[in-house]
C-alpha cells in the first residue's frame, strides 16, 4: 500500500512527463539563452517558470539560480507562495527552504545544495554581483519602466556561470503577458538566442473557471486588450492611427500635479446590451499649457449605471465640469444626470464634425509633449493607437471620444464655451 501511495505521489509531481502541455515545456539544453512564454492570462505561465526552476535545481545539484519578479509582493505571493508558485508545486522530498540574511538577502536552498537568489525588479542593485547558472523572470512586461530594464540588465550580466564538467550554458526562462512599449522585452524577443513560445488563455481552459472564461470572451473578444491579455499577442500601433505608442510612452507621467481645471468627458452608449458599445468616461485635468489624463472609468453599463458612475467620478475627482456628447441622447443625458445630482456643472457638445477632425488637434498636443497619460490606461491606449479613420471593422472608440471631448473643452480660452463646429 505504501509503495502505491509513494508512486502516486511521484506521478503527482511529474510535470514534464505527465501534466505539462507541450507548449509549457522548455527544451532541455539546446543553443538558446532565453526561453520566453509570451502568453495570455490564465495560460499557466507562472507554473511554467516555477517548474523549470525546480527542474534546474534538481538536475543540476549545487547550482545557483536567480528568481525575479516585478515587486517583492509579486515574488512572495505569486512566484514563491502562489497556487502555482515553487513552494506549492515542489514535492515534500525536494522542498526548498526560504531563508533571509543580511549578507545574501532572500534565498531558496534545496536539499541537494542548489540555491537561488530571490529578488524584486524594483531593486536592480540587489541583482548586481553574484554569478549564477540559471535564472527565472516572471511577468517581465510588468517590470517598471527604466528600473525594470536596469534590473534585467543586472540579471543578464550575472547569468554567466557554466555548470558542471560539461560546461552547460547558463540559461534564463521568462514568462509574461505581452505589453507594447517595453524596450527590454522587445530586445529579448528579437535576440537570435531567444526562443519565444506563444499561448492563449484557452490553452488552459480545463483548469480555469468556465464562468471566468465566458466573461473574458464576452467582454474582450475582438478587442486589442483581448488580443493582448487573452491571446498573448504583442500589439503594435496601426499604420494611420493618430497616436503611436512612442507618443504616449514618451510623455507618460507616474502622477499628476494639482490641476487648475478638471473635466469629465462622457461619450454615452445608446444601448446597454451585452454586445453594446461602452460608455466612455475619461477625466482630464489642465495645468498651464499641459493636459493630464487622470482616469479612465469607461465600461459597458446601463444608462442608469453610467449616470451614477459619471456623478461619482465628478465628485471623487473634484471636477469642474462634465462634458457630454449630445448626439447620442441629446438633452436626455443632462436631464438624467441632474436627476441624480442637480448641483453638477454640465455642458453638452455637438459632434458636427467627424471623429478625425475632432481628434487631430488633441493628437497634436501629444506630439508637442503637452498631453500626458497618468500611469497606465491599457484600454484607452489601445483605442488611441488602433483607431484608423474610415475603418468600419473597428468598434466606436468611446474612450478616445470621451478624452477628446474633455481635452477640447479644456483647450478653449477661459470663459469660452461655444459649441464645437
Amino acid at each position: 500500500m505504501a509503495s502505491i501511495e509513494a508512486e502516486a505521489a511521484c506521478l503527482h509531481y511529474a510535470w514534464r512527463d505527465i501534466w505539462a502541455r507541450p507548449n509549457q515545456l522548455a527544451t532541455i539544453g539546446g543553443e538558446w539563452r532565453y526561453w520566453m512564454w509570451l502568453a495570455g492570462r490564465g495560460f499557466g505561465k507562472t507554473r511554467c517558470v516555477a517548474e523549470w526552476a525546480r527542474e534546474m535545481a534538481w538536475s543540476r545539484p549545487g547550482s545557483t539560480g536567480m528568481m525575479a519578479a516585478a515587486t517583492s509582493n509579486d515574488m512572495t505571493s505569486v512566484l514563491l507562495g502562489g497556487t502555482s508558485g515553487i513552494l506549492k508545486i515542489s514535492p515534500p522530498w525536494f522542498m526548498p527552504k526560504h531563508t533571509a540574511s543580511r549578507d545574501h538577502g532572500e534565498r531558496l536552498v534545496w536539499p541537494n545544495g542548489s540555491t537561488a537568489f530571490v529578488r524584486s525588479a524594483d531593486e536592480p542593485g540587489r541583482m548586481r554581483g553574484p554569478g549564477f547558472n540559471w535564472a527565472v523572470c516572471d511577468e517581465l512586461a510588468a517590470w517598471r519602466s527604466k528600473r525594470g530594464e536596469h534590473a534585467f540588465d543586472m540579471l543578464d550580466m550575472g547569468l554567466r556561470e557554466p555548470y558542471g564538467p560539461d560546461k552547460l550554458a547558463p540559461q534564463c526562462v521568462i514568462a509574461t503577458t505581452p505589453k507594447p512599449g517595453n524596450p527590454h522585452l522587445e530586445r529579448i524577443i528579437n535576440n537570435p538566442l531567444t526562443v519565444h513560445v506563444g499561448g492563449a488563455m484557452m490553452d488552459n481552459a480545463a483548469n480555469l473557471d468556465p464562468v471566468f472564461i465566458e466573461s473574458m470572451l464576452e467582454t474582450y473578444e475582438n478587442t486589442d486588450l483581448g488580443r493582448q491579455e487573452i491571446y498573448g499577442e504583442l500589439l503594435t500601433e496601426r499604420e494611420g492611427a493618430l497616436w503611436t505608442r512612442a507618443m504616449i510612452d514618451g510623455h507618460r507621467v507616474p502622477s499628476a500635479p494639482h490641476c487648475e481645471q478638471v473635466y469629465v468627458g462622457v461619450d454615452p452608449a445608446v444601448s446597454s446590451g451585452a454586445k453594446s458599445d461602452e460608455t466612455g468616461i475619461v477625466t482630464v485635468g489642465k495645468l498651464g499649457r499641459d493636459f493630464y489624463v487622470l482616469a479612465d472609468d469607461s465600461g459597458r453599463m446601463s444608462p442608469n449605471a453610467w449616470g451614477d458612475k459619471v456623478v461619482q467620478v465628478y465628485h471623487d475627482r473634484q471636477a469642474d465640469r462634465i462634458i457630454g456628447e449630445k448626439n447620442n441622447g441629446g438633452d436626455l443625458i443632462e436631464i438624467m444626470l441632474r436627476q441624480k445630482d442637480r448641483g453638477i456643472s454640465y455642458r453638452g457638445v455637438n459632434a458636427s464634425r467627424g471623429k478625425t477632425p475632432r481628434a487631430e488637434p488633441v493628437s497634436a498636443l501629444s506630439e508637442q509633449g503637452r498631453l500626458h497619460i497618468v500611469g497606465s490606461m491599457p484600454q484607452l491606449e489601445a483605442q488611441l493607437t488602433s483607431w484608423v479613420a474610415g475603418d468600419t471593422t473597428i468598434k466606436s472608440p468611446d474612450r478616445m471620444d470621451a478624452m477628446v471631448w474633455a481635452v477640447t473643452e479644456l483647450n478653449k480660452p477661459r470663459g469660452g464655451f461655444g459649441v464645437i463646429n
